[in-house]
């Protein structure tokens, strides 16, 4: 119960997140949110760390390293693969595959649920496609290139997830930590190589910095607020069962959408929201 409940609330934050980062891009550039919420989220961590500690051990440092390394991967893959679209198709098949993958690992590594539970996550997966869906006027057929990289995106962040739930028990928010330090060198040397290719091009973005920075600043802390949920979760439950419910963050950016930017939701993605909660609901009972 304790897992659903956190699993459930982690997927909410992490869309809030994506709802925040989404806006400030609006006012400023895509990967310049993404820098400034990195910065914020390790800032925000290491404040948070000597409060909840952890045991800076080689396996909780190696694993949190990497998982910094598959992050920064996903994320820009996802920007690469949204950029070509349609990201009315992208979007939920990289959210359903970051769900296949540690699902299946989950499983064959010998977790079990009820038989109510193996109903609950198809459900929850079915979920993750409606809720994810945003109908596009005129969208097109995604080409092979935007397949494979959503494909790749949704595998990264499967990864992650694997890889966050093989650190150590005692290990605390130390694997967190290193997977913010580590993206975040990778993004800023992105950002660096971006501003020199803009500068021998004779391009720059007009748009600058402040805009969207307040934005940018709480996304970071927000995120890593999800991300010590996700970590919870792992600790507390089966690494399946919190794939497929992390998976479900495209609904916290959904319900922020129509709450704060008055956004209608479309009925495919409330019968999504819908089964997300009867899925919950089972898991809980599993």
């Amino acid at each position: 119960m304790i897992t659903v409940i956190v699993g459930i609330a982690s997927a909410l934050v992490y869309g809030a997140a994506d709802f925040l980062g989404g806006t400030a891009s609006r006012r400023i550039s895509a990967v310049r949110v993404t820098v400034i919420a990195a910065a914020t989220g390790l800032v925000t961590l290491l404040i948070a760390l000597p409060f909840v500690g952890g045991n800076w051990s080689i396996d909780a440092v190696l694993l949190g390293a990497l998982s910094g390394v598959t992050g920064a991967v996903a994320i820009g893959l996802l920007y690469a693969c949204l950029a070509i679209g349609p990201m009315s198709i992208l979007s939920p098949l990289t959210a359903v595959v970051s769900a296949i993958v540690p699902l299946s690992i989950g499983l064959v590594g010998g977790e079990r649920l009820q038989p109510i539970g193996y109903v609950a996550l198809v459900l929850a997966l079915v979920a993750v496609v409606l809720v994810g869906f945003v109908p596009e006027k005129g969208a097109v057929r995604p080409g092979l290139a935007g397949l494979l990289m959503a494909i790749g995106s949704g595998v990264a962040i499967g990864a992650f997830l694997v890889i966050i739930d093989r650190t150590p028990d005692d290990s605390g928010l130390v694997p967190i930590v290193l997977n913010r330090a580590v993206s975040g060198v990778v993004l800023f040397a992105a950002v660096g190589v971006l501003a020199l290719v803009a500068r021998s091009r004779g391009t720059r973005d007009a748009r600058g910095w402040r805009a969207g920075l307040p934005l940018a600043l709480l996304c970071g802390v927000v995120d890593a607020a999800a991300n010590t949920g996700l970590l919870l979760g792992l600790r507390l439950g089966e690494l399946s069962v919190m794939a497929v419910l992390t998976a479900l963050y495209p609904a916290g950016t959904i319900i922020l959408a129509a709450v704060v930017l008055k956004e209608r939701i479309a009925p495919v993605q409330i019968v999504g929201l819908v089964l997300a909660v009867a899925a919950g609901a089972m898991l809980a009972l599993a």
